[in-house]
């Protein structure tokens, strides 16, 4: 099970809203679903140099950190500058059901996507039954 907490974004985008700025850089924004035995995450990381993304898992806790530099030079007078810079991070709290020692991370098109795995014993499985004694009907028949 996949599970999410940030207590602060929605204080974030409320903020944003009201006064119109960004104090720290956007979260960013992720899809996670089931599909199979395999939990799928996107991240959004537009414009993102891949060697700037960190995966790190601690405890169950997966944390993405990635860093948009200024694609200005230092002496640029910037006109607008509406595309948030920085470093970029997101924790996701990973269920005891999933395999943490086989995600498996890729990034195309400004999109990191995580496959991480349901660990073999959280998966369903078919138990047989074997042996027993006749019944009463089998034995008197």
């Amino acid at each position: 099970m996949l599970m999410r907490t940030d207590p602060f974004r929605e204080l974030d985008r409320l903020a944003q809203q009201v006064i119109g700025g960004t104090a720290r850089p956007s979260a960013m924004p992720m899809d996670a679903y089931r599909s199979g035995d395999e939990f799928l995450v996107h991240f959004d990381l537009p414009g993102i140099d891949p060697e700037t993304i960190e995966l790190d898992v601690e405890r169950n806790v997966l944390t993405v950190r990635a860093e948009r530099r200024d694609p200005a030079p230092e002496d640029a007078q910037k006109l607008v500058a509406e595309r948030p810079t920085g470093t970029f991070t997101r924790q996701l709290f990973l269920g005891d059901t999933l395999d943490t020692e086989r995600i498996d991370a890729s990034y195309e098109s400004g999109v990191l996507t995580l496959r991480i795995p349901v660990a073999e014993q959280a998966k369903p499985r078919r138990i047989r039954i074997t042996g027993g004694t006749p019944s009463r009907k089998q034995l008197t028949g």
